[in-house]
């Protein structure tokens, strides 16, 4: 019935955002038409949507949110990892029980929580 996940970033500067998935996070993609791009993100996937605009001449605004973790095995090789392409982490790691975790910032949207989580995530059993 459900066959996966569709996540969105609103963003106030969409190709940044982008960009940054793109380039940094190295998330595969397809242009759905004019720049938009849909990432992959294993059984989801990862739009990202501008705060403002005109769409079929109608304008709209909607408040920069989201609420997205992304999982990681090691936690210290892929901060390096992520520095090594421009990555900023916005605060020290921190033991939060569940993992180990770290706030990434996200040029045009809200940090991104990064975790090494400490049980066995459902997806990967």
């Amino acid at each position: 019935m459900i066959t996966g996940v569709h996540t969105l970033v609103y963003s106030d500067d969409p190709d940044a955002t982008r960009a940054f998935f793109r380039d940094v996070l190295g998330f595969l993609s397809v242009d759905t038409g004019g720049g938009w791009l849909i990432f992959r993100t294993g059984p989801s996937e990862l739009g990202v949507h501008p705060t403002s605009g005109v769409h079929e001449g109608v304008e709209y605004t909607s408040l920069r949110q989201h609420s997205i973790s992304l999982m990681c095995d090691d936690l210290e090789s892929t901060m390096a990892e992520l520095s090594s392409k421009g990555a900023r982490f916005t605060r020290e790691v921190r033991d939060d029980g569940y993992g180990l975790t770290v706030d990434v910032a996200v040029p045009g949207a809200d940090d991104i929580l990064l975790f090494q989580p400490r049980y066995e995530p459902p997806a990967f059993l």
